[in-house]
């Protein structure tokens, strides 16, 4: 197979919508769920990212402890607190309560600073079951139990991104994390077959499967996007998108290029190494700008 690389011309065969009027509620509303007692930043950075994407309204599902600190430190959102276990995780059997937060939402980011393990598990498998299939973006700890429950996934009917790393998708596919490092693209169109949706395999240089088989790459936003955040930044842009009503394989590619040239962004301003993934986001909005400004040029 040839090799598509992920490029603004590329982009432009599909541009994003930029509405000039309207209400917050025609720009989506995402739903957030994740945090813990030891990661409550996850969730900041990616609901940040979110709204930073053009999402109109933003909520958020954490645990109780954190959730007041949350609502402060990003008062944009709603923030829902959640019963927690010992360990400082979202309590399992809140299961029970999240479709009903998530019912009158536009799209789900599930996993942002959420552990591994069949609590998680119980949570996604919550949201992903009931009702009509909305568009999601699955990271970190969400990815886990994947595997066992491809059939949910694949319910979805391919409104579904996932975000994981090499070691996330040796996991999910029980393999080597060696074999993934090996054949990475390979992984990933495995992956988007196994569960029906859009794979976005992380690394240097990242990957971008669909289940028809499409793929892309693009060839990295530096090694200072290697860094604590980073990636809950780039979940919350995708699913900013999807809020939006952008397309699922759409949203990974423009949420991929809009991460990496923030990467790019900061490191020419700020330096290669030592910019932080809580500046990501700032730079989406000029981005966005400018890309649609050179999506509407004349080819």
């Amino acid at each position: 197979m040839s090799e598509n690389h992920l490029t603004l011309e590329a982009l432009r065969k599909t541009p994003l919508p930029m509405p000039e009027e309207g209400g917050k509620e025609q720009r989506g509303t995402v739903l957030v769920l994740g945090g813990s007692a030891e990661l409550p930043g996850a969730i900041l950075l990616a609901g940040t990212a979110a709204l930073r994407a053009g999402a109109g309204r933003l909520r958020i599902a954490t645990v109780e402890s954190v959730a007041v600190a949350t609502a402060v430190a990003l008062p944009e959102a709603r923030v829902i607190g959640l019963r927690q276990t010992s360990g400082g995780q979202i309590d399992p059997t809140e299961a029970a309560r999240l479709p009903a937060l998530a019912q009158r939402c536009d799209a789900l980011l599930i996993g942002p600073g959420l552990g591994p393990g069949a609590a998680t598990d119980a949570l996604v498998l919550s949201l992903l079951s009931d009702g009509p299939p909305k568009p999601c973006v699955l990271d970190a700890g969400a990815l886990s139990g994947l595997g066992a429950h491809a059939e949910t996934m694949r319910a979805c009917g391919g409104r579904g991104v996932i975000t994981p790393h090499a070691g996330e998708m040796a996991q999910l596919l029980g393999m080597e994390r060696e074999a993934v490092e090996a054949d990475p693209r390979g992984a990933a169109a495995r992956a988007a077959e196994l569960l029906g949706c859009v794979v976005i395999m992380k690394g240097a240089r990242s990957w971008i499967v669909d289940p028809a088989g499409a793929h892309w790459l693009y060839p990295g936003g530096g090694v200072g996007l290697a860094t604590s955040g980073s990636g809950d930044v780039l979940s919350g842009i995708i699913g900013g998108l999807l809020a939006r009503g952008v397309g699922a394989m759409t949203a990974a590619l423009w949420g991929v290029y809009l991460h990496g040239q923030a990467g790019r962004r900061l490191a020419a301003r700020i330096g290669p190494l030592g910019f932080l993934a809580r500046e990501l986001p700032g730079e989406v909005p000029t981005l966005l700008r400018e890309s649609a400004t050179a999506a509407s040029a004349p080819a």
